[in-house]
């Protein structure tokens, strides 16, 4: 079966699972403001009107969902792993507790995204080109993890980014490698698709990737 009509097979088939988020501990604002200031992420994001090589805090920081600044975090962070790395810096680790804090600091609420569409996540995953490095269910490139994994980071929008921010950077990289255009994700893309592979992963053991 071709990886298109496998997929539309899929999403026929998972249109009705719970896709409600696991419970979580409350974020905290405050700490996410202490998360900002510890991740030095104000030499970049500076108030406005003082120096900054990135856009000033107060564009960043406004209401917004969690799956809407993940995609615009996914969109940026390869030139902000850049731009940081330029300036002898490390690249800060942030873990997915510190992610969920500093995106409460920013505005950003799950509750402001809307519900995933899976047929739109569908699309998303064939136009943005996951399936030339990635498999879904065994259909697809080579590059491990298969997207129907069971994975705790399809759990919200916070876990999500936390898991980008870390390995992005380098997938980034791969996909200039491999003459793969980085995709860029814009309005509900990001949580249309994410819906979408959270719902493909709800039969799979915890940490157990398909065989191929």
């Amino acid at each position: 079966m071709s990886p298109r009509r496998s997929l539309a097979v899929l999403v026929v088939t998972t249109c009705a699972t719970a896709l409600g988020s696991s419970p979580a501990r409350p974020q905290d604002p405050e700490a996410g403001r202490a998360v900002f200031a510890a991740k030095q992420c104000a030499r970049c994001h500076a108030p406005r009107g003082e120096p900054g090589v990135g856009p000033a805090l107060e564009e960043i920081r406004r209401p917004q969902g969690q799956m809407e600044l993940a995609g615009r975090l996914w969109n940026h962070l390869p030139s902000m792993f850049t731009a940081t790395i330029g300036t002898g810096a490390a690249w800060p680790e942030i873990g997915a507790a510190e992610m969920a804090d500093l995106m409460a600091y920013l505005g950003a609420d799950g509750a402001r995204d809307p519900a995933p569409d899976l047929f739109k996540g569908q699309v998303t995953l064939l136009k943005k080109g996951c399936l030339k490095c990635h498999s879904l269910r065994r259909e697809g490139g080579p590059i491990r993890p298969d997207l129907a994994e069971r994975r705790a980071d399809y759990e919200s929008g916070a876990a999500w980014a936390a898991t980008m921010w870390t390995h992005t950077p380098r997938m980034a990289a791969m996909a200039v490698r491999r003459g793969i255009a980085y995709p860029r994700f814009a309005g509900d893309e990001m949580a249309n698709l994410i819906g979408l592979l959270r719902s493909a992963s709800a039969t799979a053991p915890r940490g157990a990737a398909p065989g191929r």
